[in-house]
């Protein structure tokens, strides 16, 4: 009487993945493609797949280990049973169905595609090493091998999706039109740009990153910007020329600006998955000469003495 968990070495606490590991070592160890001219290693292997095909199934190996089953998959109590003393009418007897395996254990096609993926679906009798028991499946022609490139996208491009332009490694030239809410994480997939294979080309797996600006900071989808005014348009208001990755605009300054006030241009940010875009955010910063004795006079006779404004941070 045979042991499965001997057979295939390992303990009766193993795991169904530790179970299969085992399997899949011995039956490339011993199939018959790899050792014609030696009958023990073909013991071997119709050992360790009966074993497998005992353990694999959760029903059986249950039995197994309530002591209702032998190794073999035969009852230990007969009496009661019909079908030649089988509780399960023959299901473990010599001569299953056609795609049993060895001691008629049925694989389930899990066999199948473990041969299939040591061995490449080849084998004796159309890919069973017994002669005409369980299929594997063909594997189909592959392909060829996918090719990674990364693109650099320049900032207002990217912001307001412009087609790009990329040379693959064999020469040949493809246009981009880029996709809404592309991200770095998720590569653009033109199939059929890779590399050749007998199953046809892979594809091209194209990363775009958005460059960084001189001016401009991403902010999600929003595009922060810090525009320099000058002290009498913030004091006494203005109409400027922004700069937006769309093109320069006229934006109203309101009078009585002071540095750090933020102005929203609607829609001229990054376009997002939904078709909409984020916003431009302008935040004013007052700037003044260093060295400018106008203003150094106008300071000296005019004193903001009616406020304080530290008084939020608890000084004078």
């Amino acid at each position: 009487m045979s042991d499965p968990y001997a057979i295939l070495g390992v303990t009766r606490s193993a795991s169904a993945a530790e179970i299969k590991k085992a399997y899949r070592k011995l039956a490339k160890e011993n199939h018959p493609d790899k050792n014609a001219d030696n009958p023990k290693a073909l013991e071997k292997f119709k050992a360790a797949s009966s074993a497998y095909a005992l353990l694999s199934d959760e029903k059986t190996r249950g039995q197994y280990d309530r002591g209702e089953i032998d190794g073999d998959g035969q009852p230990k109590a007969p009496a009661g049973f019909g079908g030649g003393g089988n509780p399960f009418g023959g299901g473990f007897q010599g001569g299953g169905r056609p795609g049993a395996g060895p001691q008629g254990f049925d694989f389930g096609g899990d066999a199948g595609d473990i041969f299939s993926e040591l061995f490449g679906g080849r084998g004796r009798g159309g890919g069973n090493p017994f002669g005409g028991g369980f299929e594997t499946r063909q594997r189909a022609p592959q392909k060829g091998a996918d090719v990674a490139y990364r693109l650099m996208v320049p900032f207002e491009d990217a912001a307001t999706l412009k087609p790009q332009r990329i040379t693959l490694r064999n020469g040949k030239t493809l246009d981009l039109k880029l996709p809404a809410g592309f991200t770095a994480e998720k590569p653009l997939r033109m199939t059929g740009q890779g590399d050749e294979g007998p199953g046809g080309p892979g594809a091209a797996l194209i990363t775009l990153e958005v460059a960084k600006h001189r001016f401009f900071v991403r902010d999600g989808d929003d595009v922060l910007l810090d525009l320099p005014v000058r002290l009498h348009e913030a004091v006494l208001g203005a109409k400027l020329k922004v700069p937006t990755v769309d093109g320069a605009v006229m934006l109203g300054i309101p009078a009585g600006s002071t540095t750090g006030k933020i102005l929203r241009l609607r829609g001229k940010g990054f376009s997002r998955a939904d078709g909409t875009r984020g916003d431009q955010l302008v935040t004013l910063q007052v700037d003044l000469p260093a060295d400018d004795a106008a203003l150094k006079a106008f300071a000296e006779t005019w004193r903001d003495d009616r406020r304080n404004p530290r008084a939020a941070l608890g000084v004078d």
